[in-house]
């Protein structure tokens, strides 16, 4: 059963990931939803659940680590008003120790992460009905691999953090390792990073699962 309200704003924050190209110039819950998960779980939503009238914001911003996400979740998460606040965050405070690697003052550690993720989460439960944390994940099936290992350990404390608050997890890494035993992650990203359409695709249904959706039901019920 589904465990959004109905009529309830939802509003997914993160980095590249949740953006996926957003338009900056739509306004909140019209149809900036970018060509990734946010726009596939509005789409399904809005599909099968029509009577529940869902409010889907994307407030994700390309680039995005958890400091940088933090600084603007005033604006661009709780004066918004949601319910609920979906979080996609963590990739890029990894990646930034491959990329970046003789620009140290640009990179933190997993300590800062989650000090300030608690911090979030506490700001932010108050004014809401709940939050859903996604892990954050690689397309990469090698769990040795340097930059999938850290990204790994950086989605077990999202984990932590997610059960400490009793709030649901969402964890997409596991989903990806199970595709990669059949396909090759090029058919699913680019990059390792940045999911094409079918490899977003991983991360909605993760999603939907969390929040019960249910693949079975009518848009229009008796």
């Amino acid at each position: 059963m589904l465990t959004l309200e109905k009529n309830a704003r939802i509003v997914f924050a993160g980095d590249s990931i949740t953006d996926a190209g957003r338009d900056r110039t739509a306004e909140p819950g019209g149809w900036g939803f970018g060509t990734g998960y946010v726009n596939q779980i509005h789409c399904l939503l809005s599909a099968i659940y029509p009577d529940y009238e869902l409010v889907t914001i994307n407030s994700g911003v390309s680039g995005d680590d958890i400091v940088m996400m933090a600084e603007r979740w005033q604006r661009d998460v709780l004066d918004l008003e949601p319910d609920y606040v979906s979080v996609l965050i963590g990739v890029n405070d990894v990646w930034r120790h491959f990329d970046q690697p003789f620009w140290k003052p640009k990179r933190h550690g997993i300590d800062v992460y989650e000090q300030v993720y608690e911090d979030l989460i506490e700001r932010t439960l108050p004014h809401g009905k709940g939050m859903i944390i996604v892990g954050p994940f690689m397309y990469e099936a090698n769990q040795q691999e340097p930059m999938r290992a850290m990204v790994s350990r950086f989605a077990e404390c999202a984990r932590r953090l997610a059960e400490r608050h009793g709030l649901p997890y969402v964890d997409v890494q596991s989903a990806i390792d199970r595709y990669l035993t059949r396909q090759h992650t090029c058919i699913v990203s680019q990059d390792r990073v940045h999911p094409y359409e079918r490899g977003a695709v991983l991360i909605t249904r993760e999603w939907l699962r969390a929040v019960g959706f249910d693949w079975e039901r009518e848009a229009i019920d008796d």
